[in-house]
């Protein structure tokens, strides 16, 4: 069924293009240019409205030229996903690797990869040696299938996965995490840009966040969004019983470190059930998501009115049967993450709900419906019919 604010099929079947292209794209934490590319080529792309600006740490503000002054609302997502990198070539068929993000142990042995050159050719290798203790990333020594005359240091390596695709409704992806986020990000943002109302709304994509929310943490220090600004920060998270893939975008309310900035994260939530209340098919869920931790977390803990709205993800970090291993029931091997393209359009829907109505609710809203409570009831909380006036 058609909501209001939602994409039309058109729109819908562009959006799942970007998603599939972004999505296929090998990128890893400092090593993130492929999806920079990506973006900078759609921004070019008939887009004169928007201007790019990037900070000391590789961070990408996008927002429109022409100004407004009601405080920024920021969707953010991050550019990487954690991946290998190479350190050095040692010969003409090995090279030393490290790896950039989470990703449990197991999944390593004897695991089947695919190595990228600056060119894209795509190397086969095998891991033939590890080192899970080295700092500060692990460490491994590949056989490759070819001559390795065409890889350099900092070259990205991903599990070696069939193409990314889109299957009876979900997406099977190599990176997901985090770039459905900002696929979703860039399409709620096309359909918002022009509106006059939405000038405040703009994007920021940031680096590094799988080796600890580097770009994040960078990008509060040097301040390099203004103090001002709402940063809805979009993830991926691990999807459990409680959060199923297909159940609807979720307003995650907390990681594993923190809890979200309440007033930012209670507005978003009385904006969407407002909208599903208008809209009864739509689909949404509000849920801690306590698996790993979120560029919300950083900002908030700088100062920033921060929250977060995520996909949930099937396959985290690209770890098959994850729960299975965890058991010790299951054998680890690498596997597509996925998510529902369903909740991918959902998430579009979310985004644009918030960048039209965020700012139209009144302030304070959770405070005044508390005192509007208390004036009707207060003479119950006054012990033997003490002065119920204060």
């Amino acid at each position: 069924m058609y909501h209001p604010h939602m994409a039309s099929r058109k729109e819908q079947e562009r959006h799942e293009r970007w998603l599939l292209e972004l999505t296929s794209l090998p990128t890893a934490a400092g090593c993130e240019q492929r999806v920079r590319q990506w973006i900078n080529g759609w921004i070019h792309a008939r887009r004169a409205h928007l201007k790019l600006d990037e900070d000391r740490h590789g961070n990408m503000l996008i927002r429109t030229r022409r100004s407004s002054k009601k405080p920024m609302i920021l969707f953010t997502a991050h550019l990487d996903h954690p991946a290998f990198v190479v350190r050095r070539v040692i010969d003409d068929s090995h090279v030393e690797l490290e790896f950039r993000g989470g990703v449990r142990n197991p999944y390593f042995i004897d695991a089947k990869i695919h190595l990228f050159d600056q060119d894209d050719a795509r190397i086969n290798a095998t891991i033939t040696e590890t080192d899970f203790e080295a700092k500060p990333f692990k460490r491994f020594v590949a056989r490759t299938s070819r001559s390795t005359r065409t890889l350099q240091p900092e070259d990205v390596g991903r599990w070696a996965l069939a193409s990314t695709r889109i299957r009876s409704g979900k997406l099977h992806a190599h990176a997901c995490d985090d770039l459905a986020a900002v696929a979703a990000a860039l399409a709620a943002y096309e359909r918002l840009y022009k509106r006059p109302e939405c000038r405040n709304v703009g994007l920021f994509f940031t680096v590094a966040e799988e080796i600890g929310l580097l770009g994040a943490i960078g990008a509060a220090r040097t301040r390099s969004v203004p103090k001002s600004a709402r940063l809805i920060c979009l993830e991926n998270s691990r999807s459990f019983q409680e959060s199923p893939i297909g159940g609807g975008p979720i307003l995650r309310v907390g990681d594993a470190m923190t809890c979200f900035s309440p007033d930012l994260t209670n507005r978003i939530g009385a904006v969407m059930k407002k909208h599903a209340a208008k809209n009864p098919d739509y689909a949404w869920q509000r849920k801690l998501m306590p698996g790993g931790q979120c560029e919300a977390t950083a900002f908030a803990a700088y100062g920033y009115q921060s929250t977060c709205l995520c996909l949930p993800l099937g396959n985290y970090h690209n770890m098959a049967d994850l729960a299975g291993v965890e058991a010790g029931a299951k054998r680890a091997s690498a596997g597509h993450e996925i998510i529902s393209v369903s909740d991918f359009h959902g998430l579009v829907t979310m985004l644009e709900v918030c960048g039209r109505q965020l700012d139209s609710l009144p302030p304070d809203g959770l405070k005044r419906s508390l005192d509007k409570l208390w004036n009707q009831r207060k003479r119950y909380a006054t012990p033997d019919g003490a002065d119920a006036r204060r």
